[in-house]
Parts: C-alpha cells; structure tokens; sequence
C-alpha cells in the first residue's frame, strides 16, 4: 500500500500543479468585463476625402472631445478627451495634414497630426476677458505657404504660424464696449477685417495687415436701433444681424472699409411676422431666418437688399454651404415626414436646382435631426454624389449616403446622467444540453481543447478556439437571468432624455427609448430628463407584472417648470403611461412602501411647499395615510448654508388641490455661518444597502455594535476662501470642517475640523462608516479619512459569549427622537492621486468584504480594501490584531498596479461608479460611466461560493480516473506481491 500511496501523491502533485499553472489571462479577456468607446454630441465636423490616405471626418463634441472617425465603417481612429473647462470652440484643418482646435474661449490653440492624432504644438493666447471666441484658417493655407491661423478671444485677435504655433502677431481690442463678431479676410487678400459692436449700437470695422498686425484704417457709423448681437457672414464684405427688438434684419456693407447700413423689416419678407431668430449655417450670398416656426431662406442682393426665395417647416436642419462642381455652391436640408427623413442637396444659386434627394427610413426613438454637414465626392460616372453626417435629437451620429444609414453610433451614451439596475425576465422554458453542446463530438472536443490549455499544450489557434466555445457555452448574452445573478440590465438615462438598457453580458444595446419623442403633446413638447427610479419590482409570486422605471422630467431648464413622470417597461422599453404632472418638481423621496402589485411609493416636493403622493390611487393613499406620522426628509441649500427638516403636517386646500397633496412642516434648521463655512458636499447611505450583522468582534472579545442608521447625512464644509481651486489659498485661509447630522432631530453626532484642507471633497457612505478625500494644504498631498460610528446605548451587551449564548439584550426599544450614546473612530491617511469619484462594492447578503473603488484622474479605477481605511490600524498590530486581519499603520494608502479593475483600460471622461449585487454573495457589478462605459463583475474576497469559469471539469474527472486506477493497479501489484510472499 505504501507504494499505492506514492504513485497517488506523485500524479496528484502533477495534476494539481498543471491546474494551477493554467493562467491564460489572453483567452479571459472580455468574459467578465467590456468597454464601450464614445466621443459624446457632435457640433463642429470636418471632412478629409483626398483620394490618397484613409477618408476620414474631424469632430469635435460637447464633451470636450476631437477625434478622427472611419467614414466607412464610423470606428475611432483616434481621440483626445480635454479638460471639462476645456471646451473646443472651433476645429479645422491646415496644410492638408494638421487639425487645429481652438478651446478654453480662445486661450488655448493646439495642432494635432491628422493621421495619428499626435500633438504637433500647442499654444497658450493671451485673454483678458469673456469674449466669443473665433478661429480662422485660411482657405489658401497650403503646405508651401504660412499663412497664419487667425484666432479671437478673450479680447485679443491673434495670427499663429500653422507650422510650430509661433505668435505672429497680436492685437488688442479690449476697449471698454467693444465686442468683436466677425473677422473675415477675402481671398488673395492681404487685409484682414475685424467687424465688431461698441456698446450694441455703433458698428466698427478695423482693417488690419495681416503680416504685420498693424491697424490699416478703421470705420465706424452708429446705427439708431441697436443691435441683438445675432449675426450671419453672408460674403467676405457683407454681414446680416438683426436690430435691439429682433423685427428688423439690418444688412452691413464694409467694402472697402467704408460702412453701409440697409434694414430691411420682417413684415415686409413675410405677412405673419413675429421676432425673428438667425439660424448659423453659413450660406454663399444667403441667411437662414427662422421667424413664426418657419425657416425662410432670404437673399443678399448686391446693394443689401433681401428678399425671400424659400421656406421650410421648423423642423428642418441645415447644412453650411459647400462649393462643388463648376464654382457652384449647394448646401443640404433635412426635415422629417412621419417615420422617415427627406435629405436635399440643393444650389444656393437655384433653389429650384435639386442635386441629391433621397428619403431614409428612421427609427422614431432617435428623434429630431439636429445638425447636418455634408461632403461631396465624384461618382464612377463623373458626377457629383454627396454624403450627410446627422445628429439626431438622442445625440446620435449617422453618415447617409446613397439612400442608407451607411453606419451609426450611439453617442448619446456618452452623457448618461443616472443609471439604475433591473432584472431579466425568468427562462420559462429549460435550455437542453443539445442548445449548448451541439453534438458529442462538439463536446468532446471542447474539453480536449480546455485539457490543452491546463497543460500549458494549445496553440494560439487553440486559444482563440477556446475564448469563442467559452464565450459561446457561458450564455451571458442571453436575455434571460440565471441562478448566479451575473446576467442583469443596466438602466441609463441620458443627458439628451433618452433610456439604454445595457445588458451585462456583453454591453450590448437591448432597447433604447427617447423620452421627448416627437409624439409628446404640446403642453411640454420637449421634456428633459432628471432622474432615474424603480417603480415596480415583482417578487417571483407576481410574475406575471413586468418590472417598471419611474422617469421624472421638466418641462423646461428651470426648477419651477411643471414636471413629467413616465412609467417604462423593464422588459420590453415601451413607455407604459406619461403625465404633465401640472407642478414643479424639486426633490423626488421613494418611501419603503409598496402597493399589493409591488409598486412603490414615491413623494415629490414642489417650489411651493407641498408633496404629492404617487402612484395616485386609492391603495397607495391608505398606506401613506398609516405611516402619515412616520415620514420625514430634509433639503439642503447648499448656496445659503442651510438645511432642513421637513415632516406631513396635513392635506392641501384650495379647489386645485387633490388628495394626493399634502402641505409640510418645518421640524429643524442648521444654519452654517457664511463668513466662516460654505457646504460643498452631502451624502447618505444607499436606501437599499444590507448590512449582515450590527455586532462587531473586537480584538479583546469584546463586541462593539457598529451605529447603522438611514437617516445619519454627512455634510462637508470648507472656508469660503477654500471654496476655489487647489492652492488658491494659504493653509490659514482655509479650514475643511465634516458633520453626521441626524435628519429625523437635527442633532449634530459628530463633528471633525482639518485646519489647512480644502475641497473638492468625494465621500461613500456604507452601514456604520464614511471615507472622504480631500485635500491638504500644508503637507501638499492629497488625504483621505475614514470615521466608523459604534453604538454605546448596548455596552451591556458587549461580552462576545453573551452573543454566541443569544443573552444579549435586543428588545430595548430604540428611537430616533432620543439622543444616541454613541463614539467613533477616526483616522487620515495620505493618498497619492486626486479623485473623481468614490464608490463601494455592495453584495446580496453584505458578508463579503467591502472594497472601496476609487475613480482616479486618470480615469482608472482603483479597488482598494476596506482594511487599509481601517481606523484601529497601529503600527504594531498584537498577535489578537493580526489574526483579525488588521493590517500595520502607514501613513499612506498603497496604490497596488494589480489592484485596478480597469486593467490597462480608461474610462475617460468618469463621472461616476454604481454597484450592484449578484445573487451569488461573492460577487458584485461595477458599472462605470462617463465619456467611455465599463463593466466587470468583481469578487473582493475571491469567488469562495463557486468554482470559476474556466474550472477544467474534465481535467478534473481525468484526475479521479486516474487515481482510481492508479488505486486499483496498485492494489492489484500488492495482493500479488502478498501472495507470492505467502508461497515462499
């Protein structure tokens, strides 16, 4: 037998180390997590088509964004992501091989290689002031010459050389009143003229050299009425705006220099007239003129006079104008007609001239068509065909071409503003083994090639085999849940009004819908979504309700615009009902109550004091009614300094007021003094957070109970001073003071003073502790803290036999109106990186171990264990410390490379991380979002409750095979060794 024994540990050793060694992280890439790339709504673009070199489009978008786009298949080919206070103003291209952008209102001038997206220079101008910002590059900017780039802003006109951005020259035009609107240089012209308002009544052309910057001549004349400031460059030496009461359209010739005035009245272009709007595209000779929601095309004669040559329903977007063939100039209008879109390609010249006219069926849920550019190029048989590039109303970008959707992205997924989670419907009917093994042999030969990778024996073909069988037989891009909980949809609702459901599988779209669809009524024809929450989530007893969000929207930017609820099905991402509430919409409460079809109640406070109940029936009205007394929130002013408490206090009156509507009182106020503190940031625990056990076992078997409560806000506070940049101010300046207030009494619990920091301040806030970052002006280094809140009201209870016995004391009744005896721990780490945001990992049952993820700046995303903020570390933790997992003091937190779930990967642009637990305890969704999505599924204290995925079951019934063979052989060699033995 003992030779039995050696053959089974000698094969198990081997076994167990061909297991272990099987770490192929290439063939696990995207089984657990995906990124999205996007680039946000577009509003400047420009083609490159030269015949040799990829074709190509340069965008740049509202999120700070310029990239180069695949005009045939819409791929990035390359992208910058600047600063939030780096908007791009302008974009263009010079010396056919530079992209110029033009950002920060004009200060900032920066040239990117066109085939690679490298920075080629940059250039910092000089501003003084607020002012439009305008970049001009010169049509005839060829590789052989230098003309210079123009650039205004901040007060200043200056000429850039296109080859290293040197500053050429620089003119000031910051005279007190002076706002400069247009700068125009002719072709084959050595002048430049900068056309701008003094004190909106007087217009003053400057004719400037452009070698030198020298002022030439300058012309002024004072027009009576005022201008608007709206204008449109219409030629090289004419201009159109509109007067002070937006009724007349004054036509300005600067020939020469010399300033000519010719108004024209809107009554006069058309008989229904009302104030008039100049719309921006840029036509040859021609304005667009958006007057009583109609777009009517007026033209410049040579003397200034206008006259109307078109009109076009208000719904039609247009294109600036674009020379083509023969020293023609077209342009191109898109308008909707029911479900699909008209694009014409007209002649600025001849109207009635219609180049390309092409209709393409659209999706609904896109929208309106916002902006249109277009590009021409030269068909087979020498003919002029043309390309469209839309953004629709949901921010989506599409190129037209031949009468088809050539390519589309969803860029309205670049702006996702809030995002909830929701469950897959249940599988009804069993998925057969024949659904994911086809055949024996498929079988067979799937897990001879997994056998192939634990030995460390696949080719890379082999490889590549197994990350397909495996993402093919793991069924995550099913649209149905599973026992585990991995397969789940996000919910996002974006900044443009629009619903994605993103499954987690593979990110991939399942339905999408536009809130303010064209369908919506007048009253808010163009609602604007807020926030995003669960309405209705059916229990497994209720199967037969489809899971609901609640959207809620104004109708208007303002707080006092009346508000809009729609209801949307989970699963299919139809809108169940929509309603014009007819009040504001200020702070929106879900309340812990739900109706016997599993909806949830939900109250919204109005500007005027008051709450409405909803969902509007007569069940949710007799729950709300029994718990009246036990529902209280707070609201915090942040700008005064102010927050309060609110409790019901009894039904409207007045003949508008229904039942529903309820008036408040006040219960609390804490002030904080303006001279000395200003709020800057508020947190609360998740609603729906689990926390697994109240009790805590110290390191001297002592329990502590950690202090959990709903109702606990932590408030962040600095010195007015403080309030600006990192280093505005000196350490004494400055003071960052934090809060836990309770929200039901008003009563401060705890307060802690960092003298010399200063904000931004990120916080989480999760069961009986908080971790903020900030940072700190006298050691130049970011900190962060952590405070963890223990109950004492229970120190009777503390013995950790008395626990483990059931002799604690748990029916004394505890109350949010009497003072809570309670104590914290604190301690202040320094950390190397600022932060964008902070979040924590949340489980099913709350057993598994937090990870806090950190949302660095440089977009990553950095999982940190709870035990590095642990506030009891020491620097030499005692044996019963070190058992408890309590980890030595430093003054710094570890960055740890391994430790970011982002991988090599950015998520850029990050606004914000949301958590959500799987079924499975272990593991937890992390979804990111920003400019960029991701998602991955995280176990912070490893997968204990089930084996992986790519667990080699075959290696493993190989493994028993053979030791019971191994057994058997060996049993068989010792009966015959003890038989001949027996013979001797």
């Amino acid at each position: 037998m003992a030779m039995a024994i050696r053959v089974c540990l000698l094969l198990l050793v081997f076994l167990s180390s061909a297991i272990v060694s099987f770490s192929l992280y290439e063939d696990q890439v995207g089984l657990m997590d995906w990124h999205q790339r996007y680039i946000g709504k577009v509003k400047h673009a420009v083609f490159h088509t030269q015949k040799t070199g990829r074709k190509r489009v340069i965008v740049s978008t509202e999120e700070n964004v310029v990239a180069s786009l695949d005009l045939r298949h819409g791929e990035i080919f390359w992208r910058h992501v600047l600063g939030t206070k780096d908007a791009i103003d302008g974009v263009d291209i010079a010396l056919g091989k530079y992209v110029i952008t033009l950002s920060s209102q004009g200060s900032m001038l920066r040239a990117w290689n066109l085939p690679d997206g490298q920075m080629v220079w940059e250039t910092s101008l000089h501003s003084a002031q607020s002012s439009k910002s305008l970049l001009s590059v010169p049509i005839n900017l060829k590789a052989d010459k230098d003309y210079p780039i123009l650039v205004f802003g901040g007060g200043y006109l200056h000429a850039v050389s296109a080859i290293d951005g040197e500053v050429l020259w620089k003119k000031d035009f910051t005279a007190e009143g002076f706002e400069v609107q247009r700068v125009l240089q002719p072709p084959e012209s050595s002048v430049i003229y900068v056309l701008g308002f003094l004190h909106s009544s007087e217009a003053v052309v400057y004719q400037i050299d452009s070698k030198t910057g020298e002022v030439v001549a300058q012309k002024s004349m004072v027009f009576p009425g005022g201008f608007s400031g709206e204008i449109s460059s219409v030629s090289s030496d004419k201009v159109v705006v509109l007067d002070s009461t937006r009724s007349i359209l004054v036509t300005i010739g600067f020939l020469d220099g010399d300033i000519s005035f010719h108004k024209t009245p809107i009554s006069d272009l058309v008989e229904d007239s009302g104030n008039a709007e100049i719309l921006s595209p840029l036509l040859s000779d021609m304005l667009a003129v958006k007057v009583s929601k109609r777009t009517m095309f007026v033209r410049v004669g040579g003397e200034g006079k206008l006259e109307v040559v078109d009109s076009l329903s208000d719904e039609t977007a247009m294109s600036d104008s674009l020379p083509v063939a023969d020293d023609q100039v077209a342009f191109a209008s898109v308008h909707h007609e029911g479900s699909k879109i008209h694009l014409m390609v007209k002649l600025v010249d001849d109207l009635d001239t219609v180049l390309l006219r092409e209709s393409i069926q659209m999706d609904q849920h896109r929208g309106r068509v916002h902006k249109v550019f277009i590009n021409n190029y030269i068909k087979t048989d020498r003919s002029n065909g043309f390309r469209a590039l839309i953004v629709m109303e949901d921010h989506s970008l599409l190129l037209l071409q031949q009468g088809a959707i050539v390519w589309s992205r969803e860029e309205g997924l670049a702006s996702v503003t809030d995002v909830t989670t929701a469950e897959l419907p249940v599988e009804k009917d069993g998925v057969s083994v024949a659904k994911v093994e086809h055949t024996l042999v498929d079988w067979l030969k799937g897990h001879v090639l997994k056998l192939k990778g634990s030995l460390l024996l696949a080719s890379p073909e082999d490889v590549a085999a197994i990350q397909e069988m495996r993402m093919q037989s793991s069924g995550r891009s099913k649209l149905t849940r599973d026992h585990n909980g991995f397969r789940k949809l996000f919910i996002a609702l974006t900044r443009a009004g629009k619903l994605f459901a993103l499954h987690t599988g593979d990110g991939r779209i399942v339905w999408s819908m536009l809130l303010n669809s064209p369908s919506k009524s007048e009253a808010c024809e163009r609602p604007s979504g807020i926030s995003l929450y669960q309405w209705q989530v059916p229990h497994h007893h209720a199967m037969d309700e489809n899971p609901s969000v609640l959207v809620v929207g104004r109708c208007g930017s303002d707080s006092s615009a009346p508000g809009v609820l729609s209801l949307v099905d989970v699963y299919t991402g139809k809108e169940i009902s929509s309603s014009d509430i007819g009040h504001s919409v200020v702070q929106v409460m879900p309340l812990p109550f739900t109706d016997s079809t599993e909806q949830r109640l939900h109250l919204i406070a109005d500007t005027e004091g008051h709450v409405h109940l909803y969902p509007k029936t007569s069940e949710a009205l007799s729950i709300f009614q029994r718990e009246f007394q036990n529902v209280y929130w707070y609201t915090v002013e942040g700008d005064d300094g102010i927050i309060r408490g609110h409790a019901m206090k009894s039904s409207c009156a007045g003949e508008t007021a229904d039942e529903y509507c309820f008036t408040t009182r006040e219960l609390w106020t804490v002030v904080f003094p303006s001279e000395s503190e200003k709020i800057i940031s508020t947190l609360t625990r998740k609603p729906n957070e689990v926390v697994h056990t109240q009790a805590k076992v110290s390191t001297d078997q002592d329990v502590l109970y950690k202090y959990v409560s709903r109702n606990l806000l932590f408030v962040a506070t600095v010195s007015p001073k403080g309030a600006g940049e990192i280093g505005s101010v000196t350490p004494e300046e400055s003071a960052l003071v934090v809060y836990l207030i309770d929200t039901i009494t008003g009563r401060i619990l705890h307060r802690l003073s960092h003298q010399g920091c200063q904000g931004p301040v990120h916080a989480v806030f999760s069961e009986n502790w908080v971790v903020y970052h900030y940072f700190n002006l006298r050691a130049h280094k970011y900190e962060v803290t952590v405070v963890e809140i223990y109950d004492q009201s229970r120190a009777e209870n503390k013995n950790v036999w008395k626990l483990v016995l059931g002799k604690h004391n748990l029916t004394a009744p505890i109350s949010s109106y009497s003072r809570p005896e309670m104590f914290t721990k604190s301690q202040s780490y320094f950390f190397a990186q600022s932060v964008k945001t902070i979040a924590v990992t949340s489980t099913a049952k709350g057993i598994t171990s937090k990870q806090l993820l950190i949302g660095t700046i440089g977009d990553q995303i950095l999982a940190l264990d709870k035990r590095f903020v642990d506030p009891r570390r020491t620097l030499n933790p005692s044996q019963a410390e070190k058992e408890e997992g309590i980890i030595p003091l430093t003054d710094s937190l570890p960055i740890i490379p391994q430790s970011y779930i982002t991988h090599s990967l950015k998520v850029e642009g990050l606004r914000g991380i949301v958590t959500a637990p799987a079924k499975l305890e272990s593991t937890t969704h992390v979804f990111a979002y920003g400019v960029d999505l991701f998602y991955t599924r995280l176990a912070p204290s490893k997968t204990y409750d089930s084996l992986t995925d790519d667990f080699s079951y075959a290696l493993l019934l190989i493994t028993i095979v053979a030791l019971v063979a191994a057994i058997y052989i060996t049993w068989v060699i010792s009966e015959k060794r003890e038989l001949s033995e027996k013979w001797r």
